[in-house]
């Protein structure tokens, strides 16, 4: 594996001061060998600082969710996987290898095990799941994939949580920007709005803080 994380430069200090009050301090992309001919699977995390939790992946009227791939060519989907990590069987992968790489959202974890509580709501506009299993193209200002805040895989571990795992063709990059929620390490919650990564030469460069409006507010 290999993971690519640069941090994003500060256009603005009003940004730069919001982003600030979240406990999200960026965004990262792990690469991960698959055996899959023709084929890169590809990891996106949200790096969260110790102690913090992240509740839901979300596109609203403020700011739409997208994830795509560079070149519109479709994500790599394995028969017997399916749009969430909910439907990733652990017992299926030594028989099918490659369903371990089957592209999916998650909040957490790579598979239906370990208690996996993810739930999915909306995703009725903007594409949609149809256009993530058929167009490389999974958006929606009107959804979201969550755990509740008292879900173990929230949780941050080693400073990040996976958010999804995204297979495409050798050399294509996987592109958007998410929505995000959840609390710090002392229970008041966040949002941020546009979490995103972008290309740079010669590497993927992923956003720290930049383009990223992040709000805080005290647990009541």
């Amino acid at each position: 594996m290999k993971t690519s994380l640069f941090a994003g430069s500060i256009g603005m200090l009003a940004i730069a001061a919001a982003a600030s009050a979240s406990p999200v301090t960026g965004m990262s992309i792990e690469t991960v060998e698959n055996g899959i001919a023709g084929q890169t699977t590809h990891r996106i995390y949200a790096n969260l600082e110790a102690g913090a939790r992240l509740d839901a992946v979300y596109g609203n009227g403020e700011g739409a969710l997208e994830i795509y791939t560079s070149d519109g060519s479709s994500f790599y989907q394995n028969n017997f996987g399916g749009d969430t990590s909910l439907q990733i069987n652990p017992q299926l992968i030594p028989v099918f290898p490659s369903l371990a790489f089957d592209s999916f959202v998650t909040i957490g974890l790579l598979d239906s095990g370990n208690g996996n509580a993810l739930l999915v709501a909306g995703f009725a506009d903007g594409g949609g799941w149809g256009a993530f299993n058929s167009a490389g193209y999974l958006g929606t200002s009107n959804g979201s994939w969550l755990v509740t805040p008292n879900d173990a895989q929230g949780a941050e571990s080693d400073g990040r949580v996976l958010i999804g795992q995204f297979t495409a063709n050798d050399g294509v990059e996987i592109l958007g920007q998410v929505n995000l929620q959840g609390s710090d390490a002392a229970g008041n919650t966040y949002q941020v709005v546009g979490a995103t990564w972008v290309p740079a030469p010669g590497a993927l460069a992923l956003l720290g803080v930049a383009g990223m409006a992040g709000r805080r507010r005290r647990r009541g």
